[in-house]
């Protein structure tokens, strides 16, 4: 039997390098989208660097890989990127370019775009697939413009498209700067000073293992119908002051801090039940075995 084809953008980011080896277990040929090429790169895998915001170049390289099924992850994540207008306009015309694409080419393609957590309001209540959305911020704009030309664009031309809407994850994959490689590496250095802010923070939300999400988000590329939008969450409150107690015990490392004065930075929990039910998707790892595989 032929092997299907699936691109990934972004394919050397986390949930890149986790989809690329879950997709070449299951026989798919996998090609790879990248800025630049990286030790981490995966065997087996077709590494291409193509500007996307060009569209003649993207839809060029589409075109010759004829894909079953494309997933877009290519994007700067705003932890740690200054947020510029004028960026996530180059963003959203990246976006634009993929979908403008295949309204005219492979409408039989499975699109998945990516969308964020902070399209909705930064409030401590659940969300789910029903909330309406609040971005705050030019990042959450862009996601939440490129939801509303998808919408437009499925039903102009009957596309097959998805959006993922993601909730906080991380692995052994998750890049430096993001939270929790960042409280490893403060326990790891004893930078007491450092995790004394972070506790006094009291912050909780919404924090997952990264293979549990890109697990339904493969089981959402294969599923036959294709849902505008589904939450990928644990649909449980974390607190990041558990998970500094939980990686310190492992580390043999005891800091004593202050008693918190702050009643709780408390973040939004995505309910994923719509999106357990559709996919038939189970949780099978937390945050506190993610943050473990980061030490």
């Amino acid at each position: 039997m032929k092997k299907k084809n699936i691109i990934i953008t972004g394919a050397l980011g986390q949930d890149g390098i986790i989809l690329s080896k879950l997709f070449l277990k299951n026989n798919f040929k996998v090609f790879g989208i990248i800025k630049k090429l990286k030790k981490n790169s995966i065997k087996g895998v077709k590494y291409l660097k193509i500007p996307m915001e060009k569209y003649s170049v993207l839809s060029k390289n589409i075109k010759k890989i004829d894909p079953n099924i494309f997933i877009h992850l290519g994007r700067a994540n705003p932890n740690f990127k200054e947020l510029k207008k004028i960026y996530d306009d180059k963003n959203y015309k990246i976006s634009k370019n993929i979908l403008d694409y295949f309204s005219i080419n492979n409408k039989k393609t499975k699109i998945i775009l990516v969308g964020s957590a902070q399209m909705y309001k930064e409030i401590g209540s659940e969300v789910d697939i029903y909330t309406k959305f609040n971005p705050q911020n030019t990042y959450a704009k862009f996601n939440v413009k490129s939801f509303i030309y998808m919408k437009q664009i499925k039903e102009k031309f009957n596309l097959n498209i998805s959006m993922a809407i993601l909730f906080n994850h991380d692995s052994l994959f998750r890049n430096k700067k993001f939270l929790f490689p960042r409280i490893v590496k403060m326990i790891k250095n004893n930078s007491y000073n450092d995790l004394k802010k972070i506790h006094a923070n009291n912050i909780s939300g919404d924090f997952s293992h990264a293979e549990d999400i890109c697990s339904g988000i493969y089981k959402l590329c294969v599923l036959k119908s294709n849902p505008d939008k589904l939450i990928f969450s644990s649909h449980k409150r974390t607190y990041i002051n558990d998970i500094i107690n939980h990686i310190s015990t492992l580390m043999g490392k005891h800091f004593k801090f202050d008693k918190i004065k702050n009643i709780g930075n408390k973040k939004k929990i995505g309910n994923n039940k719509i999106t357990k039910k559709i996919l038939n998707w189970k949780i099978k790892k937390n945050a506190f075995i993610a943050a473990k595989e980061l030490i």
